[in-house]
């Protein structure tokens, strides 16, 4: 697989040292085969957010699947999936859960802002905090407007931006704001054991990117955790933050 972009290295790198301790660190919230499908880092199941609707017989790309817990999930649900990942070690963990869970695909390892499948390919490319999560979205929204079908829908979830004004030390959100909002695009973390780098857009910025490459925006879903909510990725400290702001959301917008 080549690689050019030195943020694309970077988070490769990351995720092949850190693919079996991430796994196991999220497993209780991951790897619940027999449970519905989930968004977001408090989990909150997809009856309550309808982002999908009825997907049985749709062609669907996992874009950033790590070890594959949502898509074995949506292929339950009828669609036709395959998988995609920048990290061989993430996509090994997943043969392990398909052994688990009794639900195979085909998966590949490929750059989400330069991916090997034709135009056209899909009906429907989703993701929960993990392309779009790592990759940049000046390639990666052209990118998926090229893989998708006409009326093909693109979902996906990330932090907010709000969330990224509020992070602190230990990557806990605050009250008040800890960066500017204008101009966020790559963020470099270099934190011990945690070295990537990120991306994230004002509102308008992704509101005209989505619009530049064809997109039609269907929703914004602005996540809020129910009051027991509990989480293997943040704080419990950081629930009553996230019942009062949006800690992520999913946006869906679809190929016109």
């Amino acid at each position: 697989m080549s690689e050019t972009s030195p943020h694309v290295r970077k988070n490769r790198a990351h995720w092949e040292a850190d693919s079996a301790g991430y796994q196991e660190r999220n497993r209780a919230q991951l790897n619940r085969f027999d449970d519905e499908l989930r968004w977001g880092v408090w989990d909150v199941p997809e009856h309550e957010l309808h982002v999908f609707g009825d997907v049985v017989g749709m062609r669907a790309l996992e874009y950033g699947c790590g070890a594959s817990q949502s898509g074995i999930k949506l292929a339950r649900m009828g669609a036709s999936v395959t998988g995609m990942d920048l990290s061989f070690g993430q996509l090994q963990e997943g043969l392990a859960n398909m052994e688990t869970s009794g639900t195979r695909l085909p998966t590949v390892q490929a750059d989400a802002e330069r991916t090997p499948f034709r135009d056209g390919s899909f009906d429907l490319v989703w993701c929960d905090h993990g392309a779009m999560s790592f990759a940049d979205p000046f390639r990666t929204v052209p990118e998926v407007a090229r893989l998708l079908r006409s009326g093909g829908v693109f979902a996906f979830s990330t932090i907010t931006p709000l969330a990224w004004l509020a992070l602190g030390d230990g990557d806990v959100v605050s009250r008040g704001f800890r960066a500017p909002y204008f101009g966020m695009h790559a963020i470099e973390i270099d934190d011990p054991g945690w070295r990537t780098t990120e991306f994230q857009l004002p509102y308008g910025e992704w509101i005209r990117l989505f619009v530049r490459h064809g997109f039609e925006i269907v929703d914004l879903i602005e996540i809020r955790p129910p009051a027991d909510a509990v989480s293997t990725y943040v704080e419990p400290s950081e629930l009553p933050w996230s019942r009062d702001y949006p800690y992520d959301h999913v946006w869906k917008v679809r190929k016109a």
